[in-house]
């Protein structure tokens, strides 16, 4: 993701969720070294989709992944998915975390899909509507490099 993907990215997030990061801090993001945010960029360098992580030692936690509502179903977030956690694991993670909204079922399946298992929940964690995530975790040390 560059800074000219910005615009569209906040744009792209607020479509997708009922709390979406601004603009400034996805500018702020691209910024943290720790940080590793990756973007779909179609025709006309429009992004399709992006994944966000914060990696730290060698653990990381996927922030948000998305897929605008006419791309979905067309393999963007698992490419996406499998470069974020390809990249991760370079830079020397070995497990990533994430939330997923109990509801989220088609995002669950993609991440068990890339070896992620439940491990936890967090009541009321979302809002707007309140609900509860599932923790997932990934051991990286249990996938194959790519």
């Amino acid at each position: 993701m560059q800074p000219e993907d910005v615009p569209a990215v906040a744009a792209l997030e607020a479509a997708c969720f009922s709390e979406p990061w601004s603009e400034q801090a996805f500018l702020d993001a691209l910024k943290q070294p720790e940080a590793l945010m990756m973007a779909a960029i179609g025709m006309g360098n429009n992004p399709m989709g992006y994944c966000g992580i914060y990696l730290s030692a060698d653990e990381g936690e996927i922030t948000n992944v998305a897929v605008r509502p006419d791309h979905r179903k067309k393999g963007i977030a698992d490419a996406i998915l499998t470069d974020v956690l390809s990249e991760s694991q370079k830079r020397g993670a070995r497990t990533i975390y994430l939330e997923v909204r109990e509801s989220n079922l088609p995002a669950q399946k993609l991440y068990e899909k890339h070896g992620f298992v439940s491990c936890g929940i967090r009541k009321n964690f979302y809002r707007k509507p309140t609900e509860h995530a599932i923790v997932m975790s990934c051991d990286l040390t249990r996938r194959i490099s790519e």
